[in-house]
């Protein structure tokens, strides 16, 4: 029955179900993991990477800018991060759209956007591709990390229907319901932004395909104030960052590779 209806995203189906919104949501599913916890002084965001090798060109990421790989875990204005779980190319095009919005917005404004705004603006974009004709629904989850004076610390997360929710805790992904349940096992609503680093790395580490944690596979950003200024802060780390934060919590770096005989 699903094959008379599912060829065009404007059609419903008899049981009032669009099903490439469905399809879209189950490529997100099988997507790299993105954890994203709220905590009191601060936001972390924290991203599987599934295109790993050490053929690949790092040397930008380590060097400048403002690290990671560009896969998972994108800065969107000087207040908002986002993190993102699906189609990585389709996950470019709304990472640009919201750049735009949140520099047109601080040119006529003279402020930055408020996070929630943002997170509309992108919503309504996505909301558009499910209703008319032509078009496909983008295949990408995003998480938005962001502060404004409005809420403080807030932590949003959209999906391809042009839906959104705020949330205190979640995940997008592959795992996300083992993630989830591990976070509401855990998570405290008062905890620090030390005590939701430590929840994430614990989280990535059972929920990640991957035996080990390392750089190498993971991306990882906090969003703070800065204690001087007390304007956001948005930090996203470098692989030896991660590495060292990696080794603070106990995660040693394991090289899986043995050197070839000669």
């Amino acid at each position: 029955m699903a094959r008379r209806y599912d060829s065009r995203t404007t059609i419903f189906s008899p049981e009032g179900r669009l099903y490439q919104i469905e399809y879209a949501m189950e490529a997100i599913s099988h997507a790299g993991t993105v954890i994203g916890i709220l905590a009191n002084d601060g936001v972390v965001l924290a991203g599987e990477k599934r295109v790993t090798s050490k053929l690949l060109d790092l040397s930008v990421s380590k060097d400048g800018g403002y690290g990671g790989s560009g896969e998972k875990i994108f800065l969107l204005n000087s207040n908002v991060i986002a993190g993102v779980a699906g189609m990585t190319a389709d996950a470019n095009s709304l990472v640009n759209y919201a750049r735009q919005a949140a520099q047109s917005h601080l040119f006529s404004f003279n402020e930055d956007i408020p996070v929630e705004q943002l997170t509309q603006r992108l919503c309504d974009l996505k909301q558009g591709y499910t209703q008319y004709g032509g078009l496909r629904p983008f295949g990408v989850s995003l998480l938005y990390a962001g502060f404004d004076p409005h809420y403080k610390f807030q932590l949003y997360h959209s999906d391809p229907s042009g839906n959104y929710s705020g949330w205190k805790a979640t995940c997008i992904g592959a795992n996300n319901g083992t993630a989830q349940s591990l976070l509401k096992q855990d998570y405290k609503d008062d905890c620090s932004l030390e005590d939701a680093i430590a929840l994430i790395i614990k989280v990535m580490s059972k929920t990640m395909d991957s035996t080990t944690l390392s750089s190498e596979k993971l991306e990882f950003a906090t969003l703070t104030l800065n204690p001087t200024t007390k304007l956001p802060f948005a930090k996203i780390y470098k692989p030896a960052e991660i590495d060292a934060l990696l080794a603070k919590h106990g995660i040693e770096k394991k090289d899986d590779d043995t050197p070839m005989a000669s």
